[in-house]
């Protein structure tokens, strides 16, 4: 063995105690691509290809624990969840094996042979192994299969087959991982995909996502380099490809190689920065270019610990890895063999310090929908407010749209209707008589409106139309006037308008009508978010890479009148892009919370809607069917049957638990709760 050494990461010139390689041990046959397995105090690993070998951490003597049964190599490994007794399972072509480590001590000392018991045979070939929390169960991937070995009493044990063959993926399985918290199911494969599934009752292990880690972790290189964390995208951390031939090109992708629990509540939330560890559900991803902190709610990778960025590790390239978290001092365990060669490294990982040193500053913070501070003098609201004489008539024509309409909006009161459309104008009609009481014409917009609504308890309309959105002062004026009825007196005044940063076109626009508030939420065709501030008249954040594709919807959680809501609640929202599911977010730290991609939308910008107690959201597909989720939980509720067509539109009723549903046939339904 050889002594610790300190390896050190710089971070805006600060040293920050991130990784330190504590032992490296020399093994006769290279141990790539087998699953090494690691417990609080041990760490196991294959000795001469069929003998298993058992190294106590905290053993000063670092004597060895040799245990033999198999007859082919050892692929695979794996302990148990509890510490007494505390199990391993080991698994060859021809077994795979339980230990009872406790016993097998146990006989080593009165110079007896160790056996262990045998749950299966001839599975093929097993890449990976794991336990349930309980050591009842044991899931077992061999090719591209999942068995899960039910432990009924020590000498009979049953297997069943729960998932199989392409449909899962073209790779093999090397790693999967049950988090018993959320109920999930995550495997991972060779080609760098996860496999999300649902263990809750009635699922039948309903496929909750797909997630493509090489995909993820480039975004979080770009957000980094936005944030201006980074000066440029970490090329140097993808595997190398210098040695193929001019003109040849390969995708390189990240194999997954290990996944285990990532305990952020063992850490303080200041520790973790904005990454709240109280609701957050992570997983260590252990690849061959590095470790990732990969959250199960949002789908994103949170923290990157690449090995090329420590120079003084004696492992670059992995071709196997083991990881478990330690209660007592709240650090990491890895075991890492090399994928050349037969080194073998134990590393200790400090995840609070790896979290902290790669967050997004929380700029976000003083953010808040329900207005919290007075309307300042300077702002666009306080000159809006103001008693000023509108300088803008109406237009005094009076026929209906002549395109397609792009939004209709209720005012708070439910007096009047908005509606624009493509034909560049926005109407404001009486809800009595569907009356045209505002007309807004398209020699006022350089553009088609996207976007429109009331604003701030209908003091304004807020619309937007390309790069910018316009607030908008109006007067409707409701005296009856037989004689001059065709005069037109309702008028509008230009605020003012602000823009999106890189002057990209807005895709979605959203505000709080229902109370005071001074945020306004926008979309644009860069696949950004950007908050502005009408307090301050002007940009406050910036959410790059929301989405893969341009967001298409923003839904915040507005709540009712008939229902009562924390005030934290109210900056939670939701945003929509085709082909990604639907993320929630949340205003006060800018980060995706939980992201929903358990409805197909690959090609039709489909709807989505916050229900008014805020524990919902529903969106359609085009699978012909709408979706209800729980906030708490990334896979649906309810799958919602009976439509022809792609569910385009979805709406909470305000005051009863109804949910109508609109389809690109142009039927409409109502779904009442059981």
């Amino acid at each position: 063995m050889e002594n610790p050494q300190d390896i050190f990461s710089s971070n805006g010139g600060c040293l920050i105690d991130i990784v330190i390689e504590k032992y490296l041990v020399e093994s006769k046959e290279s141990v790539s691509h087998v699953q090494l397995a690691c417990s609080m105090q041990d760490c196991a690993f294959p000795l001469d290809g069929t003998e298993l070998c058992i190294w106590n951490t905290e053993d000063p003597s670092h004597q060895l624990l040799i245990l033999r049964g198999h007859h082919q190599p050892i692929t695979a490994m794996a302990f148990g969840n509890k510490v007494n007794p505390l199990l391993i399972c080991s698994a060859s072509l021809d077994y795979v094996i339980m230990w009872n480590l406790e016993e097998c001590r146990e006989k080593v000392l009165q110079g007896l042979v160790p056996r262990g018991t045998v749950m299966g045979s001839l599975l093929g070939k097993v890449l990976c192994l794991q336990l349930s929390p309980d050591d009842h169960v044991v899931a077992v991937c061999a090719g591209n299969k999942i068995f899960m070995l039910d432990i009924e009493v020590w000498d009979h044990c049953t297997g069943s087959l729960i998932y199989s063959s392409s449909v899962l993926s073209a790779y093999p399985l090397l790693s999967l991982f049950i988090d018993a918290e959320s109920r999930q199911l995550v495997t991972g494969c060779a080609d760098g995909q996860l496999w999300i599934f649902s263990l809750m009752d009635g699922h039948h292990y309903r496929r909750v996502a797909r997630v493509d880690l090489r995909k993820k972790t480039e975004t979080f290189s770009t957000r980094r380099v936005k944030s201006g964390l980074c000066s440029q995208p970490e090329e140097s951390h993808l595997p190398s490809t210098s040695a193929l031939g001019k003109g040849e090109q390969v995708e390189v992708t990240f194999p997954v190689l290990r996944l285990a629990p990532c305990d952020l509540s063992l850490i303080p939330n200041s520790a973790c920065g904005c990454l709240s560890s109280e609701n957050t559900q992570c997983v260590w991803i252990g690849s061959s270019v590095g470790l990732f902190v990969f959250n199960l709610a949002n789908l994103e990778v949170e923290a990157a610990l690449y090995y090329k960025d420590f120079q003084s590790l004696s492992i670059l390239l992995a071709g196997s890895c083991a990881l478990r978290n330690r209660t007592a001092d709240r650090k990491a365990l890895c075991l890492l063999a090399s994928l050349f060669g037969g080194k073998i490294a134990v590393l200790e990982i400090n995840p609070a310090a790896l979290v902290r040193a790669q967050q997004c500053p929380s700029v976000g913070q003083s953010l808040s929908v329900p207005a919290s501070f007075c309307v300042l003098p300077t702002s666009p609201l306080y000159l809006g407010i103001a008693k000023e004489k509108s300088t803008k008539a109406a237009s005094q024509q009076r026929c209906g749209h002549d395109g397609a309409v792009n939004a209709v909006c209720w005012s708070q009161d439910r007096r009047w209707l908005l509606s624009a459309a493509q034909d560049g104008t926005l109407r404001v009609w009486s809800a009595r008589g569907a009356e045209l009481a505002l007309l807004l014409g398209k020699d006022m917009f350089s553009k088609p409106i996207q976007s429109a609504q009331f604003y701030y308890i209908d003091a304004f309309i807020l619309l937007s139309s390309g790069p910018e959105f316009q607030l908008l002062k109006y007067h409707i004026d409701t005296c009856k006037d037989e004689i001059k009825r065709y005069k037109q007196k309702s008028k509008s005044k230009l605020i003012c308008r602000l823009s999106m940063t890189g002057a990209v076109d807005m895709t979605s626009l959203s505000a709080v009508n229902d109370f005071y508030s001074h945020i306004v939420l926008t979309a644009g065709r860069n696949r950004t978010v950007e908050v502005f501030d009408l307090n301050a008249g002007c940009s406050a954040a910036v959410i790059a890479e929301a989405h893969s594709r341009p967001v298409h919807q923003i839904c915040q959680n507005k709540g009712s009148s008939f229902t009562t809501q924390q005030p934290q609640a109210y900056n939670l929202f939701l945003t929509t892009a085709i082909g990604d599911g639907m993320r929630l977010w949340d205003l006060r730290t800018l980060r995706c919370e939980r992201h929903f991609e358990g409805h197909p939308t690959r090609g039709y910008p489909c709807g989505i809607a916050f229900s008014p107690c805020g524990r919902f959201a529903a969106c359609g597909a085009e699978d012909r069917h709408a979706y209800v989720y729980e906030m708490g939980s990334s896979t649906y509720s309810h799958r919602l049957a009976g439509h022809t067509d792609t569910v385009t539109g979805v709406a909470f009723n305000p005051s009863a638990p109804q949910l109508a549903t609109a389809t690109l046939d142009g039927k409409l339904q109502l779904f009442l709760t059981e």
